[in-house]
């Protein structure tokens, strides 16, 4: 982590608010005593992810992840436009009105300065939020000696956060916090022009106009392509390995001097075989079995 939870120097508090299709991210005025349990939810968090995995693998779009899984991407990845967004505004703007109208508030964050002049910016889902919120008029506290109705608006903060952004890197709690407040859906799909373009480079034997076409509303297809993409080996593929790779797994292709053609219904196939999750095996004689793998870690040896 480049940055130093001891010397913090500046501490800001927001929400990040639904606006139509944009996401707003506004500060709040808070004192001391939350800028305290601000930074404490910081440090929990970052040594709940030191727990979790202290060589922390990169982010992949098309994996299936657990709740709770430490991983992190690149703040300068394009699936962290709206992370890196937030990171390096300047000037937020200061909205003590942002909490009147809970039901748009998708998330709150905090973004601390240390000694030194690095940062970092810590966000959180906003579910538990928003839930004492609505509880309000169900919250006792004992006054002169007995208990009353709190009709006061109340929030709680929760006790870690789902992620945390340094200058270099998102750090990933929970991937399906980073997925909501990243609106990664959106960030996919806007990315397969590229990716394409990328691997067309990289793999010029295989036709990916038709795979661009059909990824561009389908986000799962999206997801494959993001990943395929974030591989170093996608250069060193042959066409008559991934031909063979076609045919011992089901997917139908199409050869015409030495370039590969997929049709819309095995697009999903032929993506999955080139992002390493349609594989063989060959256990019981003469009866090669196929399956599908919903996630894939490589094993080292």
């Amino acid at each position: 982590m480049n940055f130093d939870f001891g010397n913090i120097q500046t501490t800001e508090f927001g929400t990040g608010r639904d606006d139509g299709d944009e996401h707003a991210f506004h500060c709040v005025d808070v004192n001391g005593d939350v800028q305290t349990a601000l930074l404490e939810m910081a440090q929990t968090t970052w040594e709940e992810m030191q727990h979790e995995n202290t060589e922390p693998p990169q982010y992949d779009p098309a994996e299936k992840h657990a709740s709770k899984e430490h991983m992190i991407l690149p703040l300068n990845n394009e699936l962290a436009v709206r992370m890196h967004a937030l990171h390096t505004a300047q000037n937020l703007d200061n909205d003590q009105d942002a909490l009147n109208d809970m039901d748009d508030v998708f998330c709150y964050f905090a973004r601390f300065t240390d000694n030194q002049g690095r940062h970092l910016t810590a966000l959180r889902r906003a579910t538990q939020f928003k839930g004492i919120l609505r509880s309000r008029g169900r919250l006792m506290r004992m006054v002169d000696d007995s208990l009353q109705i709190i009709e006061d608006e109340i929030f709680k903060l929760d006790s870690d956060f789902d992620l945390l952004i340094d200058d270099e890197n998102i750090h990933i709690l929970r991937p399906s916090g980073f997925e909501f407040a990243g609106k990664l859906q959106d960030a996919i799909l806007a990315a397969v022009g590229g990716n394409v373009a990328s691997l067309q480079e990289e793999l010029p034997f295989v036709a990916f106009a038709p795979i661009k076409e059909y990824a561009s509303t389908h986000p799962r297809a999206a997801r494959y392509l993001a990943s395929i993409r974030s591989q170093q080996e996608v250069a060193r593929i042959d066409l008559a390995h991934l031909t063979e790779a076609c045919r011992a797994t089901g997917v139908q292709i199409s050869e015409d001097n030495d370039t590969i053609s997929v049709d819309e219904q095995n697009i999903m196939g032929f993506l999955e075989v080139l992002d390493r999750r349609r594989y063989e095996v060959r256990l019981v004689p003469e009866e090669p079995e196929q399956y599908r793998a919903p996630s894939r870690q490589r094993i080292k040896r």
